[in-house]
């Protein structure tokens, strides 16, 4: 069975969000942020997901497109978490890396998509 690094890679990150959320929530009592990064967080992989089985390979390019932008998304809450203190420097910056590998690894997919269905 083949690997799928992407569809891994969001939903470790998307259970980090949840962890996350749930700590917002109950320690640091923040309802609302928290809530607006649980929702992009966790639907950058249900988006991967509905990809796997798209309809054709303009329908796969625009839910990766999605998805890229719900991952960007949620690292504007995360920056917003952090500059409002909700958030310390190294729990910012241990969910953010993730964020920005996933951001990238969804970029790159899109454009090796793209080049592909450009020499079809």
């Amino acid at each position: 069975m083949k690997e799928n690094f992407a569809k891994d890679k969001s939903f470790a990150f998307a259970i980090r969000i949840v962890k996350l959320y749930q700590f917002l929530k109950d320690d640091k009592k923040e309802y609302v942020i928290s809530k607006q990064l649980l929702r992009s967080g966790t639907s950058v992989g249900a988006l991967i997901r509905e990809a796997e089985h798209s309809e054709s390979k303009a329908d796969f390019i625009h839910k990766m497109a999605i998805s890229q932008k719900e991952i960007n998304e949620c690292i504007y809450w995360l920056e917003l978490l952090k500059a409002t203190e909700f958030l310390n420097q190294q729990q910012f910056e241990s969910i953010n890396l993730d964020a920005i590998e996933i951001i990238k690894l969804i970029t790159s997919i899109i454009k090796t998509s793209k080049s592909y269905t450009k020499k079809s």
